[in-house]
């Protein structure tokens, strides 16, 4: 499906200001959705929104269906009266800049729980009736996921191959027998679910109701360590104990001579196929109920994976190995319909991969950073776009555009230089001007970028298992200053929305819903 000729901002929702040492679903991202209006932007992408994994990575989740519980707003929760001030009052006193997860985790979910009691003993009695149409609508994932955190918890966190055999085969007599146990922890986590979609459900529909269509991000694979491998075993490479056989990673290539050895289990795409993708059905659905256009992130995968043994120690022994092509995508076209997708083709991309993204007509990703190597027909260079492309001025895994402009040899920041006619002494709004004069249908800025961050404020490193995912940003930096300059290149370059253009634009002029000052 086409986009239409659109920029916007990528910023994870964790960044948010707010007191509870983590950005949620509050007042700041409310406001974060005004200041996208105010800036003419029309997209707003963010990245997995389910609960973390290791290294606290929203790319390593224990479910592909739930939402991140860090993410519900205690200060909504009070605002139904399932909280009060005295609940968190008690908050600690949280780094204003940072995500220190351990002592979010330590106090968030405690009032989560203390919530949870609430709403058990007949606060927020008027919820109640959705509540349990939601239990009902999303049992197909949301009983798997609930019981699967039930039971982890009972097994100090361990992963679901270290729990007591029957369970870890889920017999049916112990998936019962579990049931009925932990019939309290249960409802927890579906009240959890419940109200992350409850207050996620408001913020998309107030986002959309100001032309701001959220761009959510679907990884290929899944954790191992997730409700989806334990309920779904035979949908992946497994061994008897449950273990993979065989694992993902990406080959060696000129940054890493061993490769990149993720760890997660490989799908067995032959049992997929034989029930119509339905758990990938399934999964799309889900994601639209949360966001309105998908990004795939490691589309590569559906052409062929880097598939290794399992106990190897590099990826450098895997080999490739052909994926489901365009037979799933047709599977989710005939029972969801026409999707707008975005697809992650950066990396290693061979010619199956094009042909495949081209057979279906996917926007691509073009990111700057690559670009500029004194290679003119580089894919990467703004005047080699095609119109079906999705530029960026960099992803979550990249430097900040100041970052990596300061990191580069004098040669390639000449070239820069030189390509954009500018001495780089603004180089991110450099970039975003390129971005958005480009052909490219749509152009994506990562926030760092319009405020003008360095390295201190990137996100994701690679090849760095922990500190990451901690930038969160100041109520002062996200300004009208930068909503009035943003929205200025948006209209120039045409990625404004028609009416906006037609009635003309001040940026100035402006007064902030009351829906949002209820939120205090």
């Amino acid at each position: 499906m086409p986009l239409e000729r659109a920029s916007g901002v990528l910023a994870h929702p964790t960044s948010f200001p707010g007191r509870h040492g983590i950005g949620d679903i509050g007042p700041a991202a409310f406001r974060f959705v005004d200041w996208l209006s105010l800036a003419g932007q029309r997209l707003w992408q963010v990245m997995p929104l389910g609960p973390t994994g290791f290294g606290d990575s929203p790319y390593a989740s224990p479910s592909a269906f739930a939402g991140n519980p860090l993410l519900v707003s205690l200060d909504w929760l009070a605002g139904d009266g399932l909280l009060d001030e005295g609940d968190l009052a008690g908050a600690p006193d949280f780094h204003d800049w940072e995500v220190e997860y351990g002592r979010v985790i330590d106090f968030k979910l405690p009032m989560l729980r203390r919530a949870y009691d609430r709403f058990r003993a007949g606060a927020g009695a008027a919820q109640r009736p959705e509540f349990e149409a939601f239990c009902r609508a999303e049992a197909a994932w949301l009983d798997d996921y609930a019981l699967f955190m039930a039971v982890k918890e009972a097994h100090s966190g361990a992963a679901w191959t270290a729990w007591q055999a029957d369970i870890r085969r889920r017999e049916p007599a112990a998936v019962e027998t579990w049931r009925q146990r932990s019939k309290a922890d249960i409802r927890y986590h579906q009240f959890v679910q419940f109200q992350f979609r409850r207050q996620w459900g408001e913020l998309k529909r107030y986002a959309n109701d100001r032309g701001v269509q959220i761009v959510g991000d679907i990884p290929i694979f899944v954790a191992h360590d997730s409700a989806d491998t334990w309920a779904h075993r035979d949908l992946f490479r497994l061994d008897a104990d449950g273990n993979p056989s065989v694992v993902a990673g990406v080959p060696p290539d000129p940054f890493s001579a061993t490769g990149q050895l993720w760890g997660n289990p490989v799908y067995d795409w032959p049992a997929n196929a034989a029930t119509g993708y339905a758990w990938w059905v399934a999964r799309i659905r889900a994601m639209l109920a949360t966001v309105d256009i998908v990004r795939i992130d490691h589309f590569r995968g559906f052409a062929a994976a880097w598939v290794v043994p399992a106990g190897d120690e590099t990826a450098a022994g895997g080999h490739w190995e052909a994926g489901p092509g365009a037979e799933i995508f047709a599977a989710i076209r005939a029972e969801v319909g026409d999707i707008p997708f975005i697809i992650e083709d950066l990396g290693v991309i061979t010619s199956d991969v094009t042909a495949l993204r081209d057979e279906l007509g996917f926007p691509g990703m073009k990111v700057l950073q690559f670009a500029f190597e004194d290679d003119p027909d580089n894919p990467y260079l703004p005047h080699n776009y095609g119109k079906n492309d999705v530029v960026y001025t960099a992803t979550h895994d990249n430097q900040t555009t100041i970052g990596w402009f300061h990191s580069r040899g004098e040669a390639e920041r000449a070239s820069v230089q030189r390509y954009l006619g500018r001495d780089g002494s603004d180089i991110a709004w450099d970039l975003i001007r390129v971005a958005l004069a480009s052909t490219a249908s749509t152009a994506i800025v990562a926030l760092q970028d319009v405020m003008r961050l360095g390295d201190e404020a990137r996100m994701n490193t690679p090849g760095h298992p922990s500190g990451n995912w901690t930038w969160r940003f100041l109520p002062h930096q996200l300004h009208d200053g930068l909503a009035a300059g943003l929205g200025d290149l948006a209209g120039v370059y045409g990625r404004r929305s028609r009416p906006d253009r037609e009635k003309g634009y001040n940026p100035y002029d402006y007064t902030v819903p009351d829906a949002v000052h209820a939120l205090h």
